[in-house]
C-alpha cells in the first residue's frame, strides 16, 4: 500500500507539470460552459417555472463532469498517444491503477470550480432554494467517476482518431439529446428508451436528486446504474492498460 500511495503521489505530481499549460485553460473551458448553460439557454425560453430552473441549474454541473471526463479527457488521452507519452506511462513501473487514480484525480479537481460556480450563478440566477442531501459528494464523484471511466475507456480501447470523434459525438448528444437539461417525457417513446440504458440520464438525476431531494426520497437506481457503468469503463481502462506492449 505504501509503495502505491508513493507511486500515486509522483504520477500526480509528473502529470501536473506534464500538464501544467493545459490545466488552466481546461478549467476555463469547463467553467465557462457550466455558468454558460446556466445563462445561455435560459435566453431559449420565454418564461422559467420552478421546475425548468431546477433542471437548468442542476443539468449544468453534470454536463460540467460530462464534459471533463467523456470529452476533455479522452482527447488528451488521444494527443498523449500521438506524443508517445500513453506508451512511456504503460512501460513505467508503478501499478497500473496508480496511474489512473492520478489521472482521475486531476479530471475531478478540474471540474470543482466549474461545478461550485454554476450552482451559485444558478442560485442568484433563479433564486433556487435548494434542498441538498448527504448524499451530494457521492453522487458527484460517481458521475465524475463514471464519466472519466468511460472516457479513458474510449479512448484507450479505440485509435486516438475514433477517440476524438467519439468525445464530439457525446458532447452533442448530451447537450441536446440527452434528458440532463429537460425531462425525459419530452424525448420521443424510443429515444426514452434508448436512454434507461446509457448513464446520462441517472447522471442528471443522481445530481438533482441529491441537490434538491424529493419528497419521497433519492432512488438508488441512479447509482447502481452508474456503479455497473464505471465498473465496466475502469475494467475496460485497467485490461487496455495492464495488456503486454
Amino acid at each position: 500500500m505504501r509503495q502505491w500511495l508513493r507511486s500515486y503521489l509522483l504520477l500526480l505530481r509528473w502529470s501536473t507539470i506534464r500538464l501544467k499549460f493545459m490545466l488552466p485553460l481546461m478549467l476555463i473551458i469547463q467553467t465557462m460552459l457550466a455558468v454558460g448553460i446556466v445563462i445561455g439557454f435560459s435566453f431559449l425560453l420565454p418564461t422559467i417555472d420552478k421546475d425548468t430552473a431546477l433542471y437548468l441549474s442542476t443539468g449544468a454541473p453534470t454536463l460540467g463532469l460530462i464534459t471533463v471526463g467523456m470529452v476533455l479527457a479522452p482527447q488528451m488521452i488521444a494527443q498523449a498517444k500521438t506524443e508517445g507519452t500513453f506508451e512511456y506511462n504503460r512501460t513505467l513501473p508503478v501499478p497500473r491503477s496508480a496511474i489512473l487514480a492520478a489521472d482521475v484525480t486531476i479530471w475531478l479537481v478540474t471540474s470543482l470550480p466549474g461545478l461550485v460556480l454554476a450552482l451559485l450563478t444558478a442560485t442568484l440566477r433563479f433564486d433556487l432554494d435548494l434542498d441538498v442531501s448527504p448524499l451530494v459528494v457521492p453522487a458527484f464523484l460517481l458521475v465524475a467517476l463514471t464519466a472519466t471511466a468511460l472516457g479513458y475507456a474510449v479512448s484507450y480501447a479505440v485509435p486516438p482518431a475514433v477517440a476524438s470523434l467519439v468525445s464530439q459525438l457525446v458532447v452533442f448528444i448530451a447537450l441536446m439529446f440527452a434528458p440532463i437539461n429537460f425531462p425525459a417525457d419530452r424525448l420521443p417513446d424510443w429515444l426514452q428508451t434508448v436512454h434507461q440504458g446509457l448513464p446520462f440520464q441517472y447522471m442528471a438525476e443522481a445530481v438533482r436528486d441529491t441537490l434538491a431531494t424529493p419528497t419521497d426520497g433519492i432512488s438508488a437506481t441512479p447509482f447502481l446504474v452508474l456503479t455497473v457503468w464505471c465498473v465496466v469503463g475502469l475494467a475496460v481502462t485497467l485490461r487496455v492498460m495492464t495488456r503486454r506492449l
